[in-house]
This record gives C-alpha cells, sequence and structure tokens, in this order.
C-alpha cells in the first residue's frame, strides 16, 4: 500500500441561523478529522441551542460535550454498515438537511462568487486567505440585511 500526500484545506464554519453571519472558524488540513473541531466552532453565547452539522460531527465525546453545555444535538446520523436506513432516520436527516444547507450555501458563495481557490503552501497563509473570504462575506450578509431593512 502506498501512502500519498494529501494537499488541501478545510473550512469548518457555524454561521448564526437566522442572519447568517459566520460567527466561529476553524482551518485545517485536509487529512483532519472534521469531529476534533466541534469545540472551536460551536460557540455556547450563541441564542440559539440546536447544534445543526454534519454525520463526520457526531462521536460519543461530541454530543456528551453537547449536553454538558446545555445545547441540543441536531447532528445527522449515519446509516448503518451493510444495513438500510430506517425510514424516521432518513426523514429526521432530511429535515437537519434543510437547515444545514445555509451552511452549505456560505461555501457555494465563496466559491462561486469570490473565486475562491486556495493555492497556497502552510496552513497559516491559508487560514489568512479564508478569514479574508469569511470577513468579506460577512460584509456581503451585512449590506445585504441593511438594503432589506431600508427597502421594507
Amino acid at each position: 500500500m502506498i501512502a500519498l500526500p494529501v494537499f488541501g484545506y478545510k473550512s469548518h464554519i457555524s454561521i448564526d441561523r437566522r442572519f447568517g453571519f459566520i460567527r466561529g472558524m476553524a482551518v485545517t488540513s485536509a487529512s483532519a478529522a472534521d469531529g476534533r473541531l466541534l469545540r472551536q466552532v460551536v460557540s455556547t453565547d450563541n441564542t440559539s441551542s440546536e447544534v445543526y452539522a454534519d454525520s463526520a460531527y457526531r462521536s460519543r465525546r461530541n454530543e456528551k460535550w453537547l449536553s454538558d453545555q446545555m445545547l441540543t444535538s441536531r447532528i445527522h446520523r449515519r446509516k448503518p454498515t451493510g444495513k438500510p436506513m430506517s425510514r424516521a432516520t432518513a426523514r429526521a436527516n432530511a429535515a437537519k438537511s434543510s437547515i444545514r444547507a445555509h451552511v452549505e450555501h456560505v461555501f457555494a458563495h465563496q466559491k462561486n462568487r469570490f473565486n475562491l481557490f486556495i493555492r497556497t503552501i502552510g496552513l497559516a497563509r491559508a487560514e489568512a486567505k479564508l478569514t479574508l473570504c469569511n470577513l468579506a462575506y460577512n460584509f456581503n450578509r451585512l449590506i445585504f440585511h441593511e438594503r432589506r431593512g431600508t427597502a421594507g
């Protein structure tokens, strides 16, 4: 077996569900596990007590931490290995996906409108570029909400 190096970076963000502002972020290499970043991204001073996330963030350790912080876990459930997913779990995941889609819209906005493509060497440079991109996204959201407020 040949080990191939993995190049690239992952951007982990948390957004405000009501207004769509990016509230927290973390940047890792592409080979890092997602579940370890939940504590860095989730803010306990948020007004919502619900946490929506991809199934990669589901672990006993994260579930315990969420319950200790008095947060409600709305993290997707994985399909059981070698078995079909139950209808109840599939319906619950579908309901969670409609809310999680707002985070995916942020990534699509950054990729399409900002032409975000990271071609840097080093995690610090990638983090700087993603931080600036997240700030620009928040400014766009602020302008959107300001215009919406004056038009209405």
